[in-house]
């Protein structure tokens, strides 16, 4: 797994999130023209939208539906993207327009956004819900949530071992959210098909706002496209996705007047303080090691490391939370006040779930970083244990690390994504030819604006999903997470969901779906199928709460 370099603190450059390591071949849609210099060269326009038939045997139902493929330009703020029409020009009379500058490299930025959109033929729109897909990094394409999750097809990941090389098999997914809604996936900009062009792009759409309000834009103008304003709306994002969302969702109701009926979310992370590689240089926070306690017990009881084996794998969580919010942190507060027994006592209680030896527990000082515990619960097989999905395994590359120096969930699934996304829009979807598509950005030393709300700290946007919530008290939350997630530990969602500054009467709107899977949930076929039926249930339950 590459984590993204781009974000400046151990707070967020271990923090996330989903970006596998794949090499990106440099941008091939410009033609050059021989008389021409690269600055006169004007960006070429986007190819057209492709629609493309398709049917699906999905929640019981047979689903005939067109499946589009398109860009759709946004500006970098509300005054510019009000400027520009719906082929992403500049209206003829504006601002832009009469401004042109002579030379392309001068003209403003603008991101040209990749989606593909799923609707259900002879469906009216007032009565048919609208899902908005995307991953996260920052910096991912959504090519997972695309082909893994819920879309029309799957890629077949069994088992929690590296994949056989090509060919990989993409079937028709049983368990679509079709049924339930329409589906479009997102590339975030600079990723997929799109392309950032224009002065100082990068510095307009790579950050925590800036990449918000972009979304924001995209959906509004999507919406007027395809005259969906009065169906029913629900944004769907995972990993730096949730981040996204809950910017995305204060800025739609508060900025947009769009008010959205469910934000869902996957592999939740909110708060950067509580990444459970963070705190090793931020002494004393000491949350972080708490939070992801359940999920160390989880990775142990699975690989058999315990000294006892649970008999219910939910019963001892609770146990195990339980003991992370009380004893434990309890001890990790008293710092060097923690006596020599004591410490003893602690370290064999945290042997008992996770599998590691005392004299190593003590030797952390009871603390474990992420990194660490991937690389040391295997140890005594040359293992490693995988980060997105601690199901996972893999050969430890430097038997001396302190820590993990790759992902083996990432490792052994990313190709068949890749391949198969980059078959499967060329050949079904007919989009692409002579095109690359890059599944994540490709940011070169630009280091992405972690800055929100004008405070350059840690980010936490709990606060905006919280002001979403409060000015819009009938919007609902579905929190969705792995047991075997160590990336965004599920037991640190549920303590950031349960202290949103929110009135205690708003609380019943948020509910919660755990699953015997990693970060992608989705790669397990059973949880891909719970994954599906909570989120129809919850769009079912939701889309005429108006």
């Amino acid at each position: 797994m590459r984590i993204s370099p781009s974000l400046p603190g151990a707070a967020v450059a271990a923090a996330l999130l989903f970006l596998p390591a794949i090499a990106v071949a440099s941008d091939d849609t410009q033609t050059a023209k021989p008389a021409a210099t690269a600055a006169e060269k004007p960006a070429p326009a986007p190819p057209a939208d492709v629609t493309t038939p398709g049917a699906i045997d999905a929640g019981g139902q047979h689903i005939a539906y067109n499946a589009i493929a398109g860009i759709i330009t946004v500006g970098a703020t509300d005054a510019q993207d009000a400027q520009l029409g719906v082929d992403g020009k500049p209206e003829p009379g504006s601002q832009l327009a009469l401004n042109e500058p002579k030379d392309p490299k001068d003209e403003p930025p603008v991101a040209r956004m990749f989606y593909v959109a799923y609707f259900k033929k002879d469906a009216r729109p007032e009565d048919r819900p609208i899902t908005f897909f995307y991953n996260g990094g920052p910096g991912s394409s959504t090519v997972w949530l695309h082909m893994g999750s819920l879309g029309p097809k799957h890629v077949v990941t069994s088992g929690d071992e590296h994949l056989p090389a090509a060919p990989y098999r993409l079937v028709d997914n049983a368990n679509s959210l079709l049924d339930a809604s329409d589906l479009v996936f997102i590339d975030m900009p600079g990723t997929g098909f799109g392309r950032l062009i224009g002065k100082d792009a990068e510095k307009a759409f790579w950050g925590v706002d800036e990449d918000a309000h972009a979304f924001a834009r995209f959906i509004a103008r999507f919406i007027t496209k395809y005259d969906r304003w009065n169906s029913p709306k629900y944004i769907f994002g995972e990993s730096y996705g949730t981040t996204r969302s809950a910017v995305l969702a204060d800025v739609l109701e508060n900025e947009k007047s769009i008010d959205l009926n469910g934000v869902i979310l996957l592999s939740q992370i909110f708060n950067f303080t509580n990444d459970i590689d963070a705190p090793r240089v931020n002494p004393g926070i000491d949350l972080p090691y708490e939070l992801a306690l359940p999920t160390y017990a989880a990775t142990a009881a699975y690989h058999k490391k315990l000294p006892q084996q649970p008999s219910s794998l939910d019963s001892f969580l609770k146990e195990v939370e339980e003991y992370a919010m009380g004893p434990y942190a309890q001890a990790l507060a008293k710092g060097t006040d923690l006596s020599a027994d004591e410490k003893q006592q602690v370290a064999e209680k945290l042997r008992d779930y996770t599998g590691l030896p005392v004299a190593y527990l003590i030797k952390a000082n009871l603390r474990v970083s992420g990194g660490e515990f991937e690389k040391t619960l295997q140890d005594d097989q040359d293992m490693t244990t995988g980060r997105l999905d601690t199901r996972f395994s893999g050969p430890t590359i430097d038997p001396l690390s302190e820590e993990a120096q790759y992902d083996p969930q990432s490792s052994a699934i990313s190709s068949a994504y890749v391949s198969l996304f980059n078959d499967y829009v060329r050949k079904d979807l007919k989009y692409g030819d002579n095109q690359t598509y890059l599944p994540e950005a490709l940011f070169g030393g630009f280091e992405w604006d972690q800055k929100h709300r004008g405070n350059p700290n840690d980010l936490n946007v709990a606060p905006d999903l919280a002001d979403a919530m409060k000015t819009n008290p009938r919007l609902k939350v579905l929190v969705n997470g792995g047991y075997y997630d160590l990336a965004t530990p599920f037991y640190a969602a549920v303590y950031e969901e349960k202290h949103l500054p929110i009135p205690q009467s708003l609380a019943k709107n948020i509910e919660y779906a755990w699953y015997e899977s990693g970060h992608m949930v989705y790669v397990r076929d059973e949880c891909l199928r719970q994954l599906h039926d909570n989120v129809a249930k919850f769009i079912q339950s939701t889309e005429g709460a108006r």
